[in-house]
């Protein structure tokens, strides 16, 4: 699959080498693709993807990146020649990082993202809901989130963007309860967000989702030859990925529909769950193999992109959006557009 000149070789066992001017693909020694080297600008493998060392050096020779990931998604490692514009993207990526009005239009974008999606789940489970306690308070909460929206240009500061995401999660995840089946409610209720520890079983659920979905952007991020640890939003601190905390905004709210799915659907009980001295709720080991499963599951979903003729699949979209993120610090487009699901 091409996107954005990049190809993304996802199928396991294929073999990937050189044909004269051009790359060709084969699984079970049958031809799946071929593709002009001149149309890339990387080559991105996932999981067990076998690469010819004349492709390497070829690839090499034309500043064109391979990167290798593993079967889930992360980073593992970036081949690249002595010339790369990377150097260039990330010095840019720097330097408009301290470029409080560049940095600030940036992090409206992806939590105006955030917000719309959130707002989008509350929508559809307002008219799924099958008695009026339920749509009432999901309407009323997506209501809320419109307001958050409309509010979101006149944030002239971090302070004030940051405290208007903040309000924004809290009316979101207020209403969040009302989604779970009544039959699970009680064991799965949700008393707002907590983490480090988290205190409940919804809140357990959502900060392992969470850190699945923070290591398939961060290793987005990696793809594209960006600096993970410098974002817009998040406040730089050591050891922290702060722009991989940024791109997943916009996704936290597959995470949250994977954790409402799983527990509506009984794949997941409350004996899945252990609970700790202190409070914390922390998701069991056999019931993380389960959740493990659904994510990649839910990963190989074919979505729309506004920006895309085809459908693909979900996994690739934190890739797409780090792309355009980089497109847009290279200048090529005048502002970073957040994914919105339909």
């Amino acid at each position: 699959m091409q996107l954005l000149n990049t190809l993304y070789l996802t199928t396991p066992d294929s073999y990937v080498h050189l044909e004269n001017q051009t790359i060709r693909v084969e699984v079970a020694h049958e031809t799946r693709l071929r593709v002009p080297l001149h149309h890339l600008a990387a080559v991105v493998c996932f999981g067990h993807v076998a690469v010819s060392l004349p492709l390497m050096h070829r690839l090499a020779d034309e500043g064109i990146a391979l990167v290798l990931l593993d079967g889930n998604g992360r980073f593992k490692a970036r081949l690249e020649g002595a010339v790369s514009g990377n150097v260039l993207l990330r010095q840019a990526q720097h330097r408009l990082a301290s470029d409080d009005s560049f940095a600030l239009r940036v992090a409206r974008n992806m939590i105006a993202g955030k917000v719309r999606n959130c707002r989008q789940v509350l929508l559809r489970g307002a008219r799924e809901a099958k008695v009026a306690d339920d749509a009432q308070p999901l309407a009323r909460g997506a209501d809320n989130l419109a307001a958050a929206l409309r509010a979101l240009p006149q944030a002239a500061d971090f302070d004030t963007l940051r405290g208007q995401e903040g309000e924004a999660a809290r009316q979101y995840f207020a209403a969040l309860t009302h989604l779970v089946r009544n039959s699970a409610r009680e064991a799965f209720r949700m008393n707002g967000r907590s983490r480090r520890p988290p205190r409940d079983r919804i809140n357990a659920l959502l900060s392992f989702l969470y850190s699945l979905l923070m290591n398939d952007c961060r290793s987005a991020i990696e793809a594209a030859g960006l600096d993970p640890q410098i974002g817009f939003l998040h406040a730089v601190r050591p050891g922290r990925a702060a722009l991989a905390l940024d791109l997943m905004e916009e996704f936290r709210f597959s995470a949250d529909r994977l954790a409402l799915t799983l527990v509506n659907r009984a794949q997941l009980n409350p004996g899945d769950f252990d609970e700790r001295e202190g409070g914390a709720v922390l998701l069991a080991g056999e019931a993380r193999k389960t959740v493990l499963v659904a994510y990649q599951q839910r990963k190989q979903e074919s979505v729309a992109h506004p920006l895309l003729s085809e459908p693909i699949p979900f996994g690739l979209l934190p890739h797409l959006q780090a792309r355009l993120l980089a497109r847009t610090l290279r200048g090529d487009t005048a502002d970073y557009l957040p994914y919105l699901m339909r």
